[in-house]
């Protein structure tokens, strides 16, 4: 991956991933119902975001704590979707 993203734009998807994981933090404590699928989604995006930026600024704790967030979240998606699908 790091033939097709620069340093530079690592940094940047590194910092927007960060941002989307603050974001999803502040909205699971201020929202007085959460949305999992939402919820689960931001993270899901912003540990994609991550583990492109690790993909050029290499990390191997980083890298492992962000595969497991990932799987996490898409975990927390598929059950939250089961839930919403089901639901009358």
């Amino acid at each position: 991956m790091t033939a097709y993203v620069s340093a530079t734009a690592a940094t940047v998807i590194g910092l927007f991933g960060s941002a989307i994981f603050l974001g999803a933090f502040v909205y699971a404590n201020a929202a007085r119902t959460m949305d999992p699928l939402l919820f689960n989604a931001l993270n899901l995006v912003g540990a994609i975001c991550l583990l492109v930026s690790l993909s050029v600024h290499f990390n191997l704790a980083a890298f492992v704590l962000e595969a497991c967030w990932a799987l996490i979240a898409i975990w927390g998606l598929a059950r939250a979707l089961r839930r919403r699908n089901a639901a009358p």
